[in-house]
């Protein structure tokens, strides 16, 4: 498990709330994200970060090839992405080497991002210290939750996401509830959250992040 974040950040970036945004797979929590885009809030997609660090970040290529071999990495020095996944997937040793590796190397990098996004509101002229969002899977499995100001989960019946992720990823039905095995149950990442936002397919989701976006603008 990754140690939560107690290191202070600059005056600045404090002042500006850090917010988790999760959800499990299939939640829509990445369309709730470009919700709050559209407000004008800036998005950190640690996903989508975690794998550019795996092909940018030296170190961490040398952490990865070292734990599961030069089979990690094409030829070409890409991220050999279905070998991992096959490792991952039936072993939860690996899928926890792997997460005790990427993780750290992206929350450095959400915290660095998140100064340069306080340092640029700063220098608007309506200077308003708002807050920044953290989309990320698994936030709370890894023990990261106090590392921000609140938690929205982004939630939606199992039978809903299910369906999803099998039109968007071509999965079969055992495929999508393995991986749904690896997160939490969502009866618990939702007791968790600070916000909920319903992504079912009968409330409108607009209103919604409107909503949150408020409460989260009016906190001490």
């Amino acid at each position: 498990m990754i140690t939560d974040i107690t290191a202070p950040i600059p005056y600045l970036a404090a002042m500006a709330k850090r917010i988790a945004l999760t959800g499990n797979i299939g939640s829509g929590k990445t369309t709730v994200a470009r919700l709050f885009q559209e407000l004008g809030i800036p998005v950190f997609e640690a996903d989508a970060v975690a794998k550019q660090l795996l092909v940018e970040d030296a170190d961490l290529r040398r952490s990865v090839t070292a734990h599961f071999g030069p089979n990690a990495y094409d030829e070409q020095g890409d991220l050999n992405r279905a070998y991992l996944a096959k490792r991952i997937f039936s072993s939860e040793e690996d899928l926890n080497q792997l997460n005790a590796l990427v993780h750290p190397a992206v929350t450095k990098a959400a915290l660095t991002w998140h100064e340069s996004q306080a340092d640029a509101q700063a220098k608007l002229e309506n200077n308003q210290f708002w807050y920044t969002l953290h989309e990320a899977a698994i936030t709370l499995e890894i023990g990261q939750a106090n590392a921000f100001d609140a938690i929205i989960v982004v939630t939606a019946p199992e039978s809903v996401r299910l369906q999803r992720v099998m039109r968007r990823d071509g999965s079969t039905e055992a495929q999508v509830l393995a991986r749904m095995a690896r997160q939490w149950p969502e009866a618990q990442k939702v007791a968790a959250a600070d916000y909920l936002i319903y992504n079912d397919g009968q409330h409108e989701l607009w209103p919604q992040v409107e909503s949150v976006h408020q409460q989260i603008k009016a906190l001490p």
